[in-house]
């Protein structure tokens, strides 16, 4: 009997320990197991299991008239205390939890009450024989004690995707602190950030995460309105993304993108920094476009598959039936090619939705990295770069100039799937803030402007991460 005894109990504390991270059982020693890393097995512990849960006890319920402060409840009749079911009770307790998520802890029967039968003094209260499930509609007496799982109070997550409106929208901390860091320029007329690839430029009602909708909400800087956007990126692409902040900043920036006879006024000095605008963005390409420099001008169409839900934008045909549009793009290469790959530099003259990919795709015949939707076949016939471990003159080790913590093959050319390597590098706009005044007014002939302030402005934004690898694998070669 003292021997079943003195079996049983290291259960009994294991079960109560088990809802206690503070007392948590000690680890039980376990071999270690073969993992792998980098091609290269080792022996190392095994994965932890899942942490033991932790309960928060909620104060007992008080037996004054009125358990609910701030809430005007009548009693069901007259001399008899309120009627408050359980989750009214917790409801009050967590106010800023959102209600769904405490109804689904009762429906999964996470929320318990204590026994009426059990000591407190030895601290049983979580051992789960003095505990019981509650439902939603149990009535609470005056002293019962509610416990439930942390996960409540770590579930505080406030509904912001309600509506695209971007209204609505409400940015945590991290969000903002991001979305600063990736501001290249700001002044009281645009703002340029640096968008990172994979992030799309514009919201609708399945796409929530996306640049206009984040920008609008966290870069106002103290604004009535956030910024707007004048002009649009892929969404796999990244680099310089221009939004306007004044309303004839963004009507002056849309005019100029779309035709820059409609941006012209009668001041010259503003027509010859329209004159002056562009864009340049660098691409890394399968192959190498027989002519190291030259001007394509090949219109585009567009045509819709499985029944309208899959668009597609191909070369157009002579003819020009199907609704053509003229686009035009200079490009240069960059340097020789190498393992299969060549590094072009790309102006678009007009802006057509995926122009660049499918000049350099169909156009050039060397479709950009990544680009799997208009090089899928050139893909699956390119021999990648084998992975470069040792240098070829000195025979040490190669170290890769890349961020603290990024992995080496990631999204690169030596990934298996690699990301798209398309990026705008360089822009020159005019300077809209020379020509715009505090108060709204657009400076023309006649008036006078800041003359201290650069008619243009030009930027450059570094290349994200998985572009620095190949660059960096291929810069030595470049002429």
């Amino acid at each position: 009997m003292l021997r079943t005894r003195f079996r049983r109990r290291p259960r009994l504390l294991g079960a109560i320990r088990s809802f206690s991270r503070r007392a948590a059982p000690a680890d039980a020693a376990a071999e270690p197991v073969i993992r792998v890393t980098n091609n290269i097995a080792w022996l190392g512990p095994p994965k932890e299991g899942p942490k033991p849960r932790q309960l928060l006890s909620l104060p007992p319920f008080p037996s004054s008239p009125n358990p609910l402060p701030g809430r005007n409840l009548a009693p069901a009749e007259p001399g008899r205390p309120v009627r408050v079911t359980a989750i009214s009770w917790v409801k009050h307790y967590f106010g800023e939890v959102d209600p769904v998520v405490v109804q689904s802890h009762f429906r999964k029967g996470l929320v318990n009450v204590e026994r009426s039968n059990c000591d407190d003094s030895s601290n049983r209260s979580h051992h789960p024989e003095c505990l019981k499930k509650i439902k939603h509609n149990d009535v609470m007496a005056a002293g019962m004690k509610i416990h439930l799982p942390v996960s409540v109070a770590e579930s505080r997550i406030v509904k912001r995707y309600d509506t695209i409106p971007t209204a609505t929208l409400h940015p945590n901390a991290d969000e903002i602190e991001y979305l600063q860091r990736l501001v290249v320029y700001k002044d009281s007329a645009i703002i340029v950030l640096n968008k990172p690839p994979k992030v799309p430029v514009k919201g609708n009602l399945p796409v929530h995460n996306s640049m206009d909708a984040l920008a609008a909400a966290a870069l106002s800087y103290g604004n009535k309105e956030g910024p707007k956007l004048v002009h649009r990126l892929e969404r796999e692409s990244s680099g310089l993304l221009l939004m306007g902040r004044r309303k004839e900043s963004i009507a002056r920036l849309h005019w100029l993108f779309s035709n820059v006879n409609l941006a012209k006024s009668s001041a010259q000095v503003w027509d010859d920094a329209c004159e002056a605008t562009m864009q340049r963005y660098w691409a890394l390409v399968i192959g190498s476009p027989r002519e190291k420099q030259g001007i394509i001008s090949a219109p585009l169409s567009k045509v819709y598959l499985d029944d309208g839900k899959m668009e597609r934008v191909i070369l157009a045909h002579p003819s020009g039936i199907d609704g053509s549009q003229e686009a035009v793009t200079e490009y240069r290469v960059l340097g020789p090619t190498i393992n299969g790959c060549s590094w072009v530099e790309l102006r678009p003259l007009t802006g057509r939705k995926h122009q660049l990919r499918v000049h350099c795709a169909e156009a050039l015949g060397t479709p950009i990295v990544g680009d799997y939707k208009y090089g899928w076949f050139v893909h699956n016939r390119w021999k990648q770069m084998p992975r470069i471990d040792y240098e070829p003159s000195s025979g040490k080790p190669y170290k890769l100039r890349r961020p603290e913590g990024l992995e080496v093959q990631k999204g690169s050319v030596l990934s298996k799937v690699p990301l798209l390597h398309l990026h705008c590098r360089e822009m020159v706009i005019p300077n809209i803030a020379k020509f715009l005044g505090n108060s709204g007014e657009w400076y023309d002939d006649g008036n006078t402007w800041s003359s201290h302030k650069p008619s243009v402005l030009r930027f450059v934004a570094p290349m994200p991460p998985h572009m620095k690898i190949s660059w960096n694998l291929m810069s030595s070669y470049l002429v």
